[in-house]
């Protein structure tokens, strides 16, 4: 392939701390979803993070800090990257259940983002299968995490909210503009960007 005909996008950052009042001793499992013209040239794909305890303070968060690092290519922006985070805790069994999935798609303009997503749990159907399930310690959970970076099937499962987790994206993009994206009003070639370019800090879904 030739490299006029593709572009590179570059993302490191980390997945920064959660908020989840109700539950503590929680880690992460983060993936990347992407479409089939995209590919990734280095960094890794998937990661499983420590185990984080609540702060002692009145903001009760937990921070992992966890590094995300990874360089894609590709000859346009459909299936544009999405990053994929589920946190895992014990329940008052001792056994290892989901505590939320969120998802959003990396930035698509070059500079550093903040990103605040909310997280959700599936439903069980009905209240015997609920409480089934909280009896058996099997909670809903998705066999694959990807599901929930596509739309085809969502609007059957029932969710419900259930916490946040802080993201923070630092993204550089090269050769866009060589085949006509044009991603920001002129034209950055260089990794040394003001902070506040391209900071988001609305929530996401």
């Amino acid at each position: 392939m030739a490299s006029s005909s593709v572009f590179l996008v570059m993302v490191s950052g980390q997945i920064e701390s959660a908020e989840f009042p109700e539950f503590d001793d929680i880690y992460l499992r983060y993936n990347l979803s992407y479409g089939q013209d995209w590919l990734v040239t280095s960094g890794l794909e998937e990661g499983i993070s420590q185990i984080a305890k609540k702060s002692q303070d009145d903001r009760q968060q937990m921070i992992w800090n966890f590094p995300i690092d990874v360089t894609f290519k590709s000859t346009n922006p459909h299936g544009w990257p999405q990053l994929i985070v589920h946190c895992y805790g014990a329940d008052v069994f001792g056994q290892e259940v989901n505590r939320g999935y969120g998802v959003c798609h990396i930035p698509i303009t070059p500079g550093k983002h903040k990103l605040r997503l909310p997280m959700f749990v599936p439903e069980s159907s009905s209240l015997l299968q609920k409480f089934t399930s909280w009896f058996l310690s099997r909670r809903p959970e998705y066999v694959d995490p990807r599901v929930i970076a596509q739309g085809e099937g969502r609007e059957v499962t029932r969710v419900r909210t259930q916490g946040f987790v802080t993201v923070m994206f630092n993204v550089v993009m090269k050769d866009m503009k060589k085949l006509g994206y044009d991603v920001l009003p002129s034209d950055v070639s260089h990794v040394n960007m003001p902070e506040n370019v391209g900071v988001n800090t609305e929530t996401v879904m």
